[in-house]
């Protein structure tokens, strides 16, 4: 038995008879599928040259391909440069291997209005970008200076350093004045990108908005770790059924980013898996932004390397949106403080949920945002390496709420050579309620700084469970507690051990503490099992079955 597939390219080409066997052994070409008709840019007059404007030849190919009712825009082997191309549904969009398509550098072709990317689509479906070519932004970035003052709140600590000729960093900050997505696709459907590089993006690279059932598989992202600050690698905005795999994501920005929208328009960004993938970020590796009116919901990373971050995991939460029902599992987390204008400190978890009124937008109806929260956050099978605190915090009116660390390695490190380091405890927790450590391990590299205290800190928590937990305070011959809880009620240490070293395994301090029981726990070499202090009560704590 055979199959046929025709195909017009140069002219009309009819070919390949394979038979089952040799199909079954190999598929069809890459390129190709039953039926298709193909749509070669250079038979709409594409040159293959980057000199040459490939703008219009690549959009009539789209649109010629869209009239046929669909099929394949094919670039084959060559340099094309495009303005914006306008996508339509039912085409399949293949770069060659050897196809490069450069981003016109003319800033005339982008000096419009609206939303501006190479590839731009609305309200279509069924669109595939494939193939093993490459997309080149040709970023190009300035320095200025003027600039400095206004790039966020951690600029007053390099305020605090003297003037900018005194201070230990770079002057100046990057900005492109070419600034285009790589590709926006907004109020889609079945949307494929597989296989393509994508480089040297000024701004973001993939921004996909309010779409749905999307597959990102195979993907190498690249920007300029050093310049890149507005250049995330992949955002989705209020999106659903999204799947990001196997990619290789290197941005100055966050690589991968989620939210759900700040106004009217916004949408719950939910049902997103990403694996697989490799992630180098002189900001986060995966964000949860804080632009997230309608909730970002039952999100999985799993399989994943964090290769050189600024900060591993980041969940800002503001905009009255819930963040729920997140599973980050099977990681390695490499975290690096990067150049000044970064917001981060080398923290490989920074969860925070922001007051009502943080992006000062009312809602809708006039009415004030309501507060965020975040819930139901599970950290399993993790190795992190970081040089700043990994902090939690929540707020008094809205706790952390069902947080899980489960069989978590966190190792703090330390750069002497750094202009500021605001690094204290190896994670900090406040305001929560409902957390779980359970198999934890903090071990502090050297050099050790003399700012660094307990491995564990809890701050107005109610209801913890920590199991298994080993691990020291930084400088234990301070007298720093491994764990410190600090109005803490209803929690539980067990199973855990005090390492050599350890004069005070737990401290315990605040009048708001209660209800605290260690119980079952290895204390042989804490000097002190635990004390209490700043106001807390005597008896509050209840030890059984401890060793000694």
């Amino acid at each position: 038995m055979t199959y046929r597939t025709s195909v017009q390219r140069t002219g009309r080409l009819q070919f390949l008879f394979l038979s089952a066997s040799v199909a079954l052994l190999i598929g069809p070409p890459q390129c190709l599928y039953a039926g298709a008709t193909v749509f070669n840019v250079k038979d709409y007059g594409a040159t293959g040259k980057k000199t040459d404007d490939a703008t219009a030849a690549i959009q009539k190919a789209i649109d010629a391909c869209a009239a046929a009712g669909g099929g394949t825009v094919y670039l084959p082997p060559g340099d094309y440069t495009s303005a914006m191309l306008h996508l339509r549904s039912r085409l399949r969009f293949e770069i060659e291997a050897g196809a490069t398509l450069f981003v016109s550098q003319d800033p005339k072709v982008w000096d419009r209005p609206g939303m501006k990317a190479l590839f731009f689509g609305k309200d279509i479906e069924n669109v595939s970008l494939v193939g093993r070519g490459t997309v080149d932004g040709q970023a190009q970035f300035e320095w200025k200076a003027g600039e400095l003052e206004t790039v966020g709140d951690h600029n007053q600590r390099m305020l605090a350093l003297g003037p900018l000729p005194k201070r230990p960093f770079s002057k100046g900050f990057p900005n492109p004045p070419v600034t285009p997505f790589l590709v926006w696709i907004g109020g889609s459907k079945d949307i494929e990108i597989r296989g393509l590089k994508f480089i040297n993006a000024s701004v973001w690279t993939f921004d996909l908005f309010d779409c749905e059932r999307i597959v990102l598989d195979g993907l190498y992202v690249r920007t300029s770790l050093k310049a890149g600050a507005y250049c995330d690698g992949i955002d989705l905005d209020s999106c659903r059924d999204a799947s990001i795999s196997n990619c290789t994501i290197e941005t100055g920005d966050d690589c991968i980013a989620l939210s759900s929208g700040s106004g009217s328009e916004a949408k719950p960004c939910e049902n997103i898996t990403v694996t697989n993938c490799r992630l180098a970020s002189s900001s986060a590796g995966v964000k949860f932004s804080e632009y997230n009116r309608a909730g970002i919901r039952r999100v999985v990373v799993s399989n994943t390397v964090f290769s050189d971050v600024n900060r591993g995991i980041a969940i800002f939460n503001a905009a009255g949106g819930d963040v729920s029902d997140v599973v980050f599992s099977n990681l390695t987390i490499n975290c690096r403080r990067k150049e000044w204008y970064w917001a981060g400190d080398g923290q490989p978890f920074h969860f925070v949920i922001f007051p009502a009124n943080y992006l000062g937008q009312p809602s809708t109806d006039g009415k004030p945002l309501p507060v965020s929260t975040i819930r139901n956050v599970v950290v399993h099978n993790v190795i992190a390496r970081g040089m700043g605190s990994s902090e939690l915090y929540g707020l008094p009116e809205s706790r952390l709420e069902g947080l899980t660390f489960d069989n978590v390695r966190l190792f703090v490190s330390a750069d002497p050579k750094a202009p500021f380091d605001k690094a204290e405890h190896a994670m900090q927790v406040r305001w929560a309620k409902n957390l779980k450590v359970k198999d934890m391990e903090v071990v502090w590299e050297k050099p050790a700084l003399d700012a660094w205290k307990s491995a564990l800190a809890l701050e107005n928590v109610d209801g913890a469970v920590i199991d298994a937990f080993d691990g020291r305070a930084a400088w234990p011959e301070r007298e720093l507690p491994t764990l410190l809880l600090n109005n803490v009620a209803n929690a539980t240490i067990r199973n855990s051990r005090a390492l050599d070293g350890t004069k005070v395994f737990l401290k315990v301090v605040g009048q708001g503490s209660r209800n605290i029981l260690l119980q079952g726990n290895d204390l042989r070499r804490a000097t002190t099992p635990y004390q209490l202090d700043g106001g807390a009560a005597e008896g509050i704590v209840e030890a059984y079955h401890n060793v000694p």
